[in-house]
């Protein structure tokens, strides 16, 4: 299941986690952004998927220095340690917990 949450989730959930979590920077109006969701809600079946708002979580999108959307973020530990921009395949993100 996919779970939006706001600044203050995120440093519970993500910043002081242990374990991967990917978070999905997206907005509603961003097309690729929607064609994006089904695929998040399938790898959050055995993942734990987080989205944030940009419009109303700007800060929070500013501290993680994103700049373009869809923008996934795959977080060890509460640390980035990979991401990728815009439209891509389940696997594409899968593979980011391999490099």
């Amino acid at each position: 299941m996919l779970k939006k949450i706001d600044c203050f989730e995120f440093d519970k959930l993500v910043s002081e986690s242990e374990g991967e979590v990917f978070v999905d920077f997206s907005a509603e109006w961003c097309g690729p952004c929607q064609k994006m969701e089904p695929i998040l809600r399938e790898i959050s079946e055995s993942n734990t998927v987080y989205q944030v708002d940009i419009d109303e979580e700007k800060d929070l999108a500013m501290e993680n220095e994103v700049v373009s959307i869809p923008c996934i973020v795959l977080f060890r530990d509460g640390k980035e340690v990979n991401r990728i921009i815009g439209l891509c395949k389940k696997q594409d993100i899968l593979d980011l917990k391999n490099e």
